[in-house]
């Protein structure tokens, strides 16, 4: 028995689990609060994709003469997918390696139209190892079940969402509520069944759903009717993601038929009043943030005096009772970077809360999750590492910040190295020109694998309407300085921004051509602008050349639809973009002119061929900068004194042997000046966490010689920096 029980309802991701519950859970641990917490959607998705869950997917009726040729080809084949279904789920979660090789041997799964993009991917399949491309199949297969389920069984089946329509801008409660009066679906006997065995298992007094995307919004109304009506006793809330964003101004009482409690922004406070407000009722309950039915009527209650608390002292997430070891890797393109949502487990961390930038007028900064801006201490951060590490037995961790900050990423690289720690992580960025190479190449080798970013439109002047701070050119740049350190790069990329033009949208697709033929993108993704209620474009639209279109709100308000002083129908470029990316991310087609990836007349770009070539061009690397921090990352030096003719010394000098992980790297320098570097060498050695500045090198050095700028600049020297012994940060 547990005082919570903590629920992400069907869909996320098959790959990971999404980290609301567990991030609550670690904090509830700090107040000896009692909860469990339970992933639905991985639960309901192996009970389907089982033995017995496709047998009752083709022992649902279907009249064979009226469905496609497709779902007919899967129905005559279900006994191949009913032999091979469990085997399949096996080797996705990771405990049947070995099957890689019969599924590669295309004769192993039965095939319907998703494999038919084979023939156009076999290219892609050199790059891929075994177990990927394995892994890419086996999603195709899983995708072909899919596609039969939505054409046949229940139309709102999706792997990362379900009935996403239904919350999607839903300005009225009606149609979710009209769904929600009607019969189960095919879906939700599955989803009720299991919620039934947890809530007997567990007998919780609060049930809490966290509820991050409107493709999870059905599912949790739908279990929370079932609570209501089969054990009245409990009480349910709702928080996460979507109520922060969509359901700050709900007025509809028939929402609280489901849930007793609404919850916005950061969840630890206000749910830990709702616990003594449940656990022990009082007449006097405090709430923070909260919506319910008082007097009839939806009240927001915000009654406490209580500060919310510091990122520091919410405790490290706690993925107790969740199934870490079935969760399902899948590959859906064959492209290391995109696979990364998808396939593996990791585990989710925060550097920061909100963003540090905290400007772009199409992002949602004036809610608190973006606004308020707190980072937490390097030393803290490492600490959850190693105790998830412990906990969950996994090294692979994904920051899911808004932008994680630079210098804070420094921090966080320098601080695993030094405790040698051996981790795999990835995050999400801005752009920024602090990202230099010696700085990406200290994240490569503290485990950093990929970063992801906001290109969004590659346009400068649409950059600037957007206040997002960054130029094509320094995108280009930065992307170019994680490249060649070895660290993926994704980009988001949008169209439609208002006041775009037809040839920006197409000098835009230019811009990102040549950065993916170039090599310094690895992978990106298209989406429209959506003009968002709490963005500076949602709050002020007449600046941005925009009309909102009015609507009453009595449920979600998030997206605001409008209408473009320019008038173009921009949803008509969505296709051509996404073809021509998912090309380009396969690295192919380059040379295919932008016209033939629309099948209407479009301008000509006015972006000149080598324009992202032009940018790359090499600045000037002899900058002195004193207040730079310098890190020394090896200790593996031989020393050896020489006495040989050399044009340029007069004496002896000394050989200095760096032994670095992949390669050696020999230097001579005079012997007293190398003497001097090897004891700088051991003084700032990665352990010691004061960093000298270039000052105070500069300094140090001109008590004994003269010219540190010319020294430090030196052939010799360059090598060193070059081969990565020697970071400016």
């Amino acid at each position: 028995m547990k005082d919570l029980l903590l629920i992400t309802p069907p869909f996320t991701q098959l790959n990971t689990p999404y980290p609301a519950t567990a991030y609550i859970k670690g904090f509830l641990n700090t107040k000896d609060i009692s909860s469990y917490q339970t992933d639905l959607g991985l639960d309901v998705i192996l009970e389907l994709f089982s033995r017995n869950g496709i047998e009752k997917i083709f022992n649902t009726e279907v009249h064979l003469q009226e469905i496609s040729e497709n779902s007919q080809r899967i129905f005559a084949l279900r006994e191949e997918y009913l032999k091979t279904i469990d085997q399949v789920i096996h080797f996705l979660q990771g405990k049947n390696p070995t099957l890689a090789r019969q599924i590669c041997s295309m004769n192993f799964l039965p095939e319907a139209s998703r494999f038919n993009q084979l023939d156009d991917m076999d290219f892609a399949f050199g790059n891929m190892g075994l177990q990927d491309k394995a892994k890419h199949l086996a999603t195709l297969y899983l995708e072909d079940i899919s596609d039969y389920i939505i054409e046949n069984i229940d139309a709102d089946f999706g792997f990362s969402r379900y009935a996403e329509r239904l919350g999607k801008s839903a300005n009225s409660f009606d149609e979710l509520y009209l769904k929600l009066s009607g019969d189960q679906t095919f879906i939700d006997y599955f989803t009720l069944k299991i919620l039934q065995e947890k809530l007997e298992l567990v007998q919780p007094k609060l049930v809490c759903f966290s509820i991050p995307f409107p493709g999870n919004l059905y599912a949790g109304f739908r279990c929370a009717q079932f609570i209501k009506k089969h054990y009245p006793h409990i009480k349910t809330a709702m928080g996460g993601g979507f109520p922060n964003t969509e359901l700050r101004e709900v007025k509809d009482q028939r929402v609280f038929e489901f849930f007793d409690f609404i919850t916005l922004d950061d969840g630890e406070l206000p749910l830990e009043l709702l616990c003594s407000n449940v656990l022990h009722p009082s007449e006097e309950a405090e709430y923070k943030r909260t919506f319910l039915i008082e007097n009839q009527k939806v009240t927001y209650k915000n009654n406490s005096k209580r500060h919310d608390y510091k990122q520091a002292d919410i405790g490290t997430p706690d993925y107790t009772d969740l199934k870490l070891d079935q969760y399902v890797s899948v590959i859906e393109i064959a492209n290391p970077m995109h696979s990364l949502w998808s396939d593996g487990r990791w585990n989710k961390l925060t550097m920061a809360h909100g963003c540090y930038w905290g400007k772009c007028t199409f992002c949602d900064i004036s809610l608190d999750y973006i606004k308020i801006y707190e980072p937490i201490s390097a030393k803290i951060l490492v600490d959850r590492m190693e105790e998830l590490i412990q906990t969950t037995g996994e090294t692979g961790f994904h920051f899911v910040d808004e932008a994680a900050p630079p210098a804070l990423m420094r921090e966080v690289a320098l601080e695993i190295l030094r405790r040698n720690l051996v981790v795999t992580w990835w995050t999400n960025i801005r752009f920024e020109k602090s990202f230099t190479r010696d700085l990406c190449y200290l994240l490569k080798i503290s485990g950093c694998v990929a970063v992801s970013g906001g290109l969004e439109v590659a346009s400068d002047r649409l950059l600037q309407l957007i206040d997002k701070g960054v130029s094509v050119e320094q995108v280009a740049r930065v992307t170019r300085n994680f490249t060649e350190a070895g660290i993926m790069v994704h980009a988001y990329l949008m169209y439609g921004y208002p006041t775009q033009t037809i040839q920006e949208t197409v000098d835009s697709l230019e811009m990102v051509r040549q950065m993916f033929e170039m090599g310094i993108l690895q992978s990106g993704f298209w989406h429209q602008f959506a003009m968002t209620a709490h963005s500076p474009v949602g709050i002020n639209p007449e600046e941005f050349g925009v009309t909102p279109v009015k609507e009453e709100i009595l449920f979600a308000n998030n997206d605001i639809d409008f209408k473009d002083k320019t008038g173009i129908d921009h949803s008509k470029f969505s296709f051509g973009l996404k073809k021509s990316l998912f090309n380009y991310m396969h690295g192919i087609n380059f040379e295919f002119p932008l016209q033939d990836w629309f099948d209407f007349k479009i301008p000509r770009t006015q972006v000149h061929p080598d324009h992202i070539h032009d940018c790359l061009l090499d600045e000037n690397q002899f900058g002195f900068k004193g207040n730079s921090k310098v890190v020394f990352l090896t200790k593996n030096v031989i020393a050896e004194n020489r006495i040989k003719n050399k044009k340029k010394y007069s004496g002896p000098y000394t050989l200095l042997t760096f032994h670095l992980k992949t390669n050696i790297v020999k230097i001579d320098l005079e012997q007293d000046k190398a003497e001097w570097l090897m004891k700088v060498l051991e003084e700032n050695s990665i352990e010691n966490p004061k960093k000298v500045t270039a000052q105070q090198l500069k300094n140090q050095f001109e008590e004994n010689f003269e010219d540190f700028e010319l020294f430090w600049f030196s052939k010799p020297m360059q090598q060193l920096k070059e081969n990565g012994v020697i970071l400016s940060l």
